[in-house]
């Protein structure tokens, strides 16, 4: 049996629940908020190959290293974007989280912070995992920064790891963070959260 089974996990009005083809047309829009296609250090589908992108987290969902969420506004019921679980690793408790992205008008706001904290929550106090890691690639800045206000730790660079879309390859940074240091990590997301929604 895989380690992570179909959940919906919902807070600060956002709901992730399992991805699957009936998202097609809200992650279409979601990408389309900025044409989120044509940044070149990321893995956003362009509009004709959303439902291939969604078949292929399906695929990796049935064969146990993967799990992708649809990311919804729960007060407009609109996809906001989505995010995985992924390289889900049982036997030493391990997931990481990835595969992540937002529309524009979702981008700097609460919105990753409570996924981020949902989908951690979930995996070590729920499902017991002992770590929780990240990876990007090496030009994508604004993503080391986000996984790095999290609270987790730079682990290295494997260089030279990863085709990009364009035929470059890219090194991919590499994060975790470990059971032990998720008690404080919850608590400064918390205190995060709190904050904005008192702003």
């Amino acid at each position: 049996m895989s380690l992570v089974q179909p959940v919906v996990l919902a807070a600060h009005g956002v709901r992730l629940e399992p991805l699957t083809l009936d998202h097609e047309p809200g992650l279409r829009a979601a990408a389309a908020d900025g044409e989120l296609w044509n940044i070149r250090v990321t893995g956003v589908p362009a509009p004709n190959d959303t439902r291939a992108y969604i078949e292929a987290a399906l695929q990796m969902r049935e064969a146990g290293s993967r799990f992708a969420f649809a990311v919804i506004e729960e007060a407009t019921g609109a996809v906001l974007g989505t995010t995985s679980y992924h390289d889900i690793v049982p036997a030493v408790k391990r997931v990481e989280i990835g595969y992540t992205w937002y529309a524009r008008r979702a981008q700097r706001t609460h919105v990753n912070t409570t996924c981020k904290l949902l989908l951690m929550q979930h995996a070590f106090d729920t499902l017991g995992c002992q770590v929780v890691g990240w990876r990007t690639d090496n030009f994508n800045l604004a993503s080391q920064r986000a996984v790095e206000r999290l609270g987790a730790k730079k682990d290295g660079v494997i260089r030279h790891h990863y085709l990009r879309r364009d035929g470059t390859v890219r090194d991919t940074v590499m994060y975790s963070l470990l059971a032990g240091e998720w008690p404080e990590v919850r608590a400064h997301l918390r205190y995060l959260l709190a904050r904005a929604e008192n702003a």
